[in-house]
């Protein structure tokens, strides 16, 4: 039985848990909040954060291997959308994200020393493992670690130059603000695992050297839903302008200011929209882009496919990313996709055929693959069929199929290694 934690609980650590519990593994899955959708409580929330908190709801499968620790994590939902953002300061405030992953991550290894003999292995992410890896390893436990982005050194790298070479997009790049202690805690993490969950050959690649690394490194790609019934890819006509999408956090680690400036190339015959949250560090050349730019702070994930589906392109560029999950969502929409080998692209977008891949920092790059797109209505719905096809083979089944597969394979090797006398 494996004790499976994460704090919050998104779309590829449900279909991880759902996957172990399904197949008989999962002994207990440590979270935040899991609120019934019926919940007292929920009705004494303001809208947005019943909303909000109802994304959280588990499956059913899953309910009664659940444990919560919902307090720090509902006060930072609360006191954010009350505007007092002073408790959730970056790393020290009592209701940052930082602590949210540390207090979940110490709980599940106070219950982990309480009921070891019940579980044979541990499953945590990136932030959130330190201490249940640590005390997992003096039980002789096995111990599975999924780190969702690239690794930090490679971040710090890339970034740093990024703020060279942009330095009026500095501020958003929240990758270079994390704390000396906040770094040894990942590089703790990693040596502490015995096996890394990866979703793209980007972000393994990211570990290449590093002494810290464990040589058993499993790439398993995240996987899409179908669109919604009824959608169907939007077509242009004659004198329409092209309609190209990105959604994301809009900050300069997503490459906006190449798809801003490419934008700017093209000048008519092209219309942007941002879905994203800004960052909330003043960024000069991203405001005037939010005015230029069709922008939506947000929206019910439906409602992004349903929009996905009324544009003709979609462009992901990229600086650092694990996976990229709009990726494989555009693509089932029926989208021709631009994106980085900075992404989950190499591993899912075949160059030419679904969209292209172009290098990061490369606005001239991005403006001649959507001219080449605008160019040919007939390619580029062909090119949107196919990937449509292409997003079909990476399914959140045959994701949670692999996994699954992965760590019976490790576990079974553990249970057959006699003891040593």
């Amino acid at each position: 039985m494996i004790l499976f934690a994460h704090p919050t609980g998104n779309a590829n650590v449900r279909h991880a848990a759902l996957a172990l519990a399904q197949s008989g593994l999962l002994g207990e899955f440590h979270t935040c909040l899991a609120p019934a959708s019926n919940a007292a409580w929920l009705r004494l929330l303001p809208a947005a954060l019943q909303r909000q908190a109802l994304r959280r709801a588990l499956p059913p499968e899953l309910v009664a291997h659940t444990r919560i620790r919902p307090a720090r994590e509902l006060g930072r939902l609360v006191f954010s959308a009350l505007g007092l953002h002073l408790w959730s300061v970056r790393e020290t405030g009592p209701l940052s994200i930082d602590r949210i992953y540390n207090d979940l991550d110490q709980a599940a290894a106070r219950r982990l020393r309480k009921q070891h003999p019940r579980f044979t292995a541990v499953y945590a992410y990136e932030d959130g493992a330190a201490g249940l890896f640590a005390t997992a390893r003096a039980l002789g436990l096995r111990s599975f670690y999924d780190l969702p982005i690239g690794h930090w050194r490679a971040a710090r790298r890339i970034l740093g130059e990024e703020a060279e070479l942009s330095p009026e997009w500095a501020g958003t790049l929240q990758g270079l603000l994390d704390s000396p202690a906040k770094l040894a805690r990942k590089d703790e993490e990693l040596a502490l695992a015995d096996t890394v969950f990866v979703a793209s050959s980007f972000t393994r690649s990211t570990l290449a050297g590093l002494p810290s690394a464990p040589a058993d490194i499993v790439v398993v790609p995240y996987g899409a839903p179908p669109p919604p019934p009824g959608l169907s890819p939007a077509r242009r006509t004659p004198g329409d302008p092209l309609r190209v999408l990105f959604v994301g956090s809009l900050g300069q680690r997503k490459g906006l200011r190449y798809l801003l400036d490419a934008l700017a190339a093209l000048g008519s015959g092209f219309e942007l929209t941002l879905i994203g949250v800004p960052s909330s560090a003043p960024c000069v050349p991203l405001a005037n882009g939010l005015r230029r730019h069709r922008h939506i702070p947000s929206l019910p994930h439906g409602e992004i496919l349903a929009e996905m589906s009324r544009h003709h392109a979609f462009v992901f560029p990229s600086l650092f990313e694990g996976f990229g999950l709009v990726l494989l969502e555009a693509m089932a929409c029926g989208l021709p996709v631009i994106a980085t080998p900075h992404t989950a692209a190499p591993d899912i977008v075949r160059e030419g055929r679904d969209g292209f891949i172009v290098p990061i920092r490369d606005a001239a790059a991005i403006a001649e693959r959507l001219t080449w797109l605008a160019a040919d209505e007939d390619r580029r719905q062909a090119m949107g069929q196919h990937a449509r096809c292409r997003a079909q083979q990476f399914t959140w089944d045959s994701y949670t199929k692999s996994m699954i597969a992965a760590i019976s394979t490790r576990l079974n090797m553990r249970a057959s290694t006699p003891e040593p006398t």
